[in-house]
């Protein structure tokens, strides 16, 4: 395929060039690779491996921008989606390593954008952020540190406050039991779970008591 380059043209997405060798088309390169070429300029079959090989890790860098468009990743969920790709380790290792360097793909900061957004919008126990995160292929160290940082007990006070005004007409048994299993069911401990739900039965009895009281004395 050695040749001459006797035409370079973009292709209609303008982020590609086609290369011409000898007057024939002869492959495709990402525009940022073509840049280093000239018409004139002759290319050894050496070349043209080597520019197809930084042609397969830009093609693949640019699969990978797109997916971390988004959303943060963490590293494992970008090697994940390049493989079911069918792209090559070299390839995605090469990939990795890029997106890394220019700060894209940090495994700790990944971590810590996870917890702080599910705290925010949807919170969790412990023991399921660490599930999520182990599932997100965050290694134990990284979920330790980002998950010593949690303050459980206030996470688990605005899950329960919130499930409680949805249950306040329940039974104080059936309220108890759907509660617990509720904040259970987003990671919450036991230790955490019990001593805040009979926090919130005992306020809910007071509450219910006072209502009856205040209605005593209007007819007294």
């Amino acid at each position: 395929m050695a040749g001459k380059i006797t035409a370079l043209r973009f292709q209609k997405r303008q982020d590609r060039v086609n290369v011409y060798l000898d007057g024939q088309f002869a492959f495709g390169l990402a525009a940022i690779e073509a840049a280093h070429l000239q018409v004139g300029q002759v290319l050894s079959d050496d070349d043209i491996t080597r520019l197809q090989a930084l042609d397969e890790v830009e093609r693949a860098y640019q699969q990978a921008l797109n997916f971390l468009s988004y959303r943060p990743r963490s590293e494992a969920e970008v090697r994940r989606r390049l493989q079911r790709k069918t792209i090559d380790d070299e390839v995605i290792g090469a990939v990795v390593d890029r997106l890394a360097r220019v700060g894209l793909l940090d495994d700790q900061e990944f971590a810590r954008y996870w917890v702080d957004n599910r705290l925010q919008f949807k919170p969790r126990g412990a023991r399921a952020l660490r599930h999520e995160l182990r599932e997100k292929g965050i290694s134990d160290a990284i979920v330790s540190e980002i998950l010593a940082d949690v303050d459980e007990e206030s996470a688990a006070r605005n899950v329960a406050e919130s499930a409680a005004r949805r249950w306040a007409h329940l039974e104080v048994n059936d309220f108890r039991r759907k509660l617990g299993a509720y904040m259970a069911r987003r990671g919450f401990s036991y230790g955490t779970i019990k001593p805040l739900v009979e926090e919130i039965v005992a306020e809910r009895h007071s509450e219910a008591f006072i209502d009856m009281e205040s209605e005593v004395k209007e007819y007294e």
